[in-house]
């Protein structure tokens, strides 16, 4: 896989965040939009950073390049839980893109707010639904251990700095 397709182990996590509040604005304006451009301009957002973290999608690199060196903060975190995250963010801003294609716009907008208050809850609170998820999963063994071994052994997790990196 080419480096720029490649997702950041770690990821930062306040990157997560700001990126995960422009993201609400975003689905805010997508359900107030309701049209099918919008529903894929947020898929597409998220394809994006599935594929390779902040590199590509144009809300993170607001957040990684201009937003997040005006907090000068880092917090370095397991990128596999980010990505997975990232991937179900995918999966439901796709069925909305498909529900609105399909005339269903109410629907794609109940959808997309899922997305909202999922990012919602990242964004304000440091809590991220997908990284939650991915742990239960693999907790259960259904994503295996080597998936993220930092997820597993808190020694190999990098400890917080004041600077900003990523």
């Amino acid at each position: 896989m080419p480096s720029s397709l490649k997702f950041p182990n770690p990821v930062n996590e306040y990157a997560a965040r700001v990126t995960a509040g422009l993201v609400v604005v975003l689905a805010i304006v997508t359900i107030v939009i309701d049209h099918p451009i919008a529903y894929a301009i947020l898929a597409g957002g998220f394809a994006l950073r599935v594929m390779s973290g902040p590199k590509l999608s144009p809300l993170a690199i607001l957040s990684v390049k201009v937003l997040v060196p005006r907090l000068g903060k880092t917090k370095m975190v397991p990128g596999p839980p980010k990505r997975f995250a990232q991937a179900i963010g995918l999966t439901i801003t796709a069925t909305a893109l498909v529900l609105s294609l399909l005339g269903y716009g109410l629907a794609a907008q109940i959808t997309v707010g899922m997305v909202v208050v999922a990012a919602f809850l990242e964004s304000a609170f440091g809590i991220c639904l997908g990284c939650i998820i991915f742990g239960f999963l693999q907790r259960r063994g259904v994503i295996p251990h080597s998936v993220c071994e930092a997820c597993n052994n808190i020694s190999l997790r990098q400890p917080a700095t004041g600077a900003s990196a990523q």
